[in-house]
């Protein structure tokens, strides 16, 4: 029982750092330009993300 309690806080805290430095994780992360190409690459081969990235970059002219 102690154990579990054990692994459920320590779960709980790993969780919990995860989310208040979260914008630090990514910049670390996304810091080496292989791990930014696989993002970017994985991100892209999704069609919803593909085609509204186009869209909103490629749209059509705007009136003036």
């Amino acid at each position: 029982m102690s154990r579990m309690l054990t692994s459920i806080f320590m779960i709980g805290s790993i969780g919990y750092f995860a989310y208040r430095f979260r914008y630090r994780i990514i910049n670390v992360l996304l810091g080496s330009s292989w791990m930014r190409r696989l993002a970017v690459g994985s991100m892209m081969s999704l069609p919803g993300v593909k085609n509204k990235m186009m869209k909103s970059v490629f749209g059509r002219p705007s009136e003036w």
